[in-house]
């Protein structure tokens, strides 16, 4: 894996946003003369390849002003006497307790030591310095000011660390039960780890080409995680067009700022995304090499990915296949097996289940009937009731279903649904008998639901039933058929309109010439 880089000259900024990175002072102190000496005494300074950038305020009050717009503020030199005679220290304790900033570097630069002597401040106040103005000369400050800055820089690379490896190893274990939340999450913490022990500036970001499950050609770029505010479309766009072709060509094209890096990421020899920098300098061959292992696991959690699509898409087509067979079998139902399907989901999510998982138990009720494949073709098309002989063996589809999925761990909701759909909260239902607050809450919707369509339904022993009166019947078997929770969930989202277009769909199959349901 090869770093690609640039040492062309950055482009000529345009926008008149002056450098893009700068060390901030602050000076609070309420006599001009201080202000303008301390501008003058720091003019032309720069540390790790940054200007300085000051900022004054004449108070403490002002000073709090400017620290709520300012978060980034690296030093503040502080006056003790102002407004009050102990307004600096309590401008001191502002940061520390009520911004709880701990990595802004505070001196404490008074002209009258007598009124906050050094030792008393030093033991009880959380300042980094203290100086006497009268011995603060031009050199004095230039040293305070960048011993100050360093150290704020170390701070915060420390800090910057401490959060990208958090998040890495928050993240790491859902790397192979791999979702796109996880999988940001995971790139956010390996870039925040880059920043922090580069040294990088946080206009850096990671990206990743949808080769995974699109072709590297189509060009379709999505970030996964992002450092810094990059404000200009125009340019962040650039940046990713120009960073696909350096991946493609592996040469760097011109126009990227000076010192930049691209990463590919590959995954078997192939690129699929890129690693892209703007460190603050250049970097030294231990930092290249670092960003080189990065790019390395993050182009095995890419493969993890596209190994969890494919697995994805198996089992998806799996579950359609089954579903198919199912409906074949039993072509009276139409397309019940997805409105099931979208009814679960929706009932799912209004009792809070997160939209995936509520996916999951969509795609588990689209095989609540997969057992009716052992029922003879004349019992399920008899063109009227049942008798009790057949109606028992039309309750066997239950445990039928469960032997055909219960050999796969992975479809093991989808297993307990097709067995204990029919089980009653009273616990009268069958094949077990038992109540079904029991069962998972994929199957208590599901018992709902399926109730619902195919009382709205038609079927050839019986008209399809007006909606509201159908959602009545739900309403009355809440607590002794049903799970009263879900009922009432059911029920919120009837009123609210959601079922509506699921409800026409039914009309709508149940109006097709009957050669659609032999």
């Amino acid at each position: 894996m090869k770093l690609i880089r640039t040492r062309s000259e950055p482009p000529a900024s345009t926008d008149g946003t002056g450098p893009r990175h700068t060390w901030k002072l602050l000076i609070v102190d309420d006599e001009p003369d201080v202000h303008q000496l301390t501008r003058l005494n720091l003019k032309g300074f720069r540390f790790a390849d940054r200007d300085l950038e000051i900022l004054g305020a004449a108070s403490a009050y002002e000073a709090r002003e400017i620290l709520r717009h300012h978060d980034d503020i690296a030093v503040v030199l502080v006056d003790v006497v102002m407004e009050t005679d102990d307004a600096g220290l309590r401008l001191v304790e502002y940061i520390r307790t009520d911004l709880k900033n701990r990595m802004m570097r505070l001196i404490i630069r008074t002209g009258q030591p007598g009124m906050a002597p050094e030792r008393y401040v030093i033991d009880h106040y959380d300042i980094d310095d203290y100086k006497d103005k009268t011995e603060l000369t031009a050199s004095r400050l230039y040293t305070a000011v960048r011993a100050a800055i360093k150290s704020y820089r170390d701070l915060r690379t420390i800090d910057l660390n401490r959060v990208g490896l958090s998040r890495v190893l928050k993240a790491a274990p859902d790397i192979y039960r791999i979702s796109n939340r996880s999988l940001n999450q995971f790139f956010q913490g390996v870039l925040t780890q880059i920043v922090g022990l580069c040294n990088l500036s946080e206009s850096s970001f990671i990206s990743t080409i949808d080769g995974v499950i699109a072709t590297f050609d189509e060009r379709d770029i999505t970030v996964q995680a992002s450092t810094g505010d990059i404000a200009n479309q125009d340019r962040f766009t650039r940046i990713r067009s120009q960073c696909a072709e350096a991946v493609l060509t592996g040469i760097m094209p011109s126009g990227l700022r000076k010192d930049s890096y691209v990463v590919p990421l590959l995954v078997q020899r192939k690129p699929v995304g890129f690693i892209y920098i703007e460190p603050t300098q250049d970097l030294n061959e231990d930092d290249r090499n670092l960003i080189t292992v990065v790019a390395q696991q993050c182009s095995s959690a890419l493969e993890n990915l596209r190994l969890h699509i494919d697995l994805a898409h198996s089992y998806d087509h799996m579950i359609d296949m089954l579903a198919k067979v199912a409906e074949f079998k039993d072509r009276t139902t139409g397309s019940h097996i997805t409105r099931i399907d979208r009814y679960t989901q929706l009932v799912a999510q209004e009792l809070g289940v997160p939209e995936d998982e509520a996916v999951l138990y969509g795609k588990a009720s689209r095989l609540h009937d997969v057992g009716k494949i052992g029922i003879a073709d004349a019992i399920l098309r008899k063109p009227g009731k049942l008798d009790a002989a057949e109606m028992e063996i039309v309750r066997t589809h239950t445990r039928i279903g469960g032997n055909i999925l219960g050999h796969d761990h992975f479809l093991d909701v989808a297993c307990e649904v097709a067995l204990h759909h029919h089980e009653r909260w009273d616990g009268k239902g069958y094949p077990e008998g038992r109540p079904s607050r029991e069962f998972h809450l994929a199957t208590r919707i599901v018992t709902v639901v399926d109730v619902f369509d195919a009382l709205v339904s038609r079927r050839p022993y019986k008209e399809p039933w007006e909606p509201q009166v159908a959602a009545e019947e739900i309403a009355q078997g809440s607590g002794i058929q049903f799970d009263p929770t879900v009922v009432t969930a059911f029920l919120e989202l009837f009123r609210r309109g959601d079922f509506d277009e699921i409800i026409l769909l039914a009309k709508i199959d149940g109006a097709l010439p009957d050669a659609t349901h032999p």
